[in-house]
């Protein structure tokens, strides 16, 4: 009896250890992920996370090759965080480049105002 059990623990155990193969859905969300990077701009704003995100892919494809499925799982979720990351980079590079371009405005209209009607405008 106690050697039943031992065995169907031992059996359940290494069953536990198997990973499965990742669903090939990850990999096109992954990819739209990446695709996404690029609408917004990461190619220019943000070329050292879009490029992280693709190796980070292409490393989970070679993984999936080599069968090493939990190495690739984790591989795709990488590449999808390096997307939002390269997403959100350039948001915040394109609202930091439209604040400054505001500031120079008020600059402009503050020195026109100080022109026109002197210095006591302030």
């Amino acid at each position: 009896m106690f050697r039943l059990i031992f065995a169907l623990l031992m059996t359940l155990s290494l069953a536990a250890c198997v990973t499965t193969k990742p669903d090939p859905a990850a990999f096109a969300t992954a990819e739209e992920a990446i695709a996404a990077a690029e609408r917004a701009g990461a190619a220019e704003l943000a070329p050292m996370e879009l490029r992280f995100a693709r190796e980070k892919l292409d490393a989970a494809r070679r993984g999936m090759d080599s069968k090493q499925f939990d190495i690739a799982y984790w591989l795709i979720e990488e590449s999808e965080i390096n997307s939002e990351l390269a997403i959100e980079k350039s948001r915040t590079t394109l609202a930091q480049r439209k604040a400054n371009e505001l500031r120079r405005e008020n600059e402009v209209t503050r020195e026109e105002f100080i022109a026109e009607y002197g210095e006591d405008f302030e």
